[in-house]
């Protein structure tokens, strides 16, 4: 694993609000806001950036933990911008603290953290749950 950040190093990313993105469970439109479900799989892709650029070939990231506060709807077709920030890192986690934004509006903030392991480690978990 490579210590190339420090705390307090930013990523930020943009996402454009498709309908896909859209609050719907089993086929059914429950509002037409950008999910909640939507908005936490770009904040993890966004403070993935760095374990992408951290982990050797033989490494891989995995998800620690991920909070949300959801405070206010993006639209259909509107652009998304999440800012990662870097608030700890300790041996093999990261944990970020992430803002997403629609122009000036805050949409949300929480944090989210990832560990860095060996694949072979990863593999062997897997394994030990099929048992």
């Amino acid at each position: 694993m490579k210590s190339i950040y420090q705390v307090g190093d930013t990523v930020s990313l943009d996402f454009l609000v498709k309908e896909a993105d859209l609050a719907a469970f089993q086929g059914e439109m429950v509002h037409p806001f950008y999910s909640t479900f939507a908005l936490g799989r770009d904040a993890e892709w966004t403070c993935r950036q760095f374990v992408l650029n951290m982990k050797d070939s033989d490494e891989e990231g995995i998800g620690t933990f991920l909070n949300i506060k959801h405070v206010s709807p993006a639209l259909l077709g509107e652009t998304v911008q999440i800012l990662a920030t870097i608030i700890a890192l300790a041996g093999n986690k990261i944990n970020c603290r992430f803002t997403v934004r629609v122009g000036e509006r805050i949409i949300a903030e929480g944090e989210q953290g990832q560990a860095i392991l060996k694949k072979e480690k990863v593999q062997n978990l897997i394994s030990s749950l099929k048992k």
